[in-house]
């Protein structure tokens, strides 16, 4: 399988907590669809202190995988949402 581009989109999208609304990420957002899975090369800003867990209600909102054979988060559903 191809591996995501390294270039990367250059639509950035903020990405929060669904439960406390505190910001996770700002992310580089391909497509138009939800957000399934966030390449760690695409995160452009990260405001979490452990990976996967939200600094301010503690809740875990994805897993570490890889995806293609690069290094992603993906995302558990209802978990986040996106602006």
């Amino acid at each position: 399988m191809a591996k995501p581009n390294k270039k990367g989109p250059t639509k950035t999208v903020n990405v929060y907590c669904a439960k406390c609304r505190s910001q996770l990420y700002k992310y580089r957002k391909g497509g138009t669809g939800t957000l399934l899975k966030c390449f760690k090369e695409r995160i452009t800003q990260d405001f979490t202190n452990e990976s996967c867990i939200c600094p301010s209600c503690n809740s875990t909102f994805a897993r570490e995988t890889l995806i293609r054979g690069v290094p992603a988060f993906k995302i558990i559903g209802g978990k986040v949402s996106v602006k």
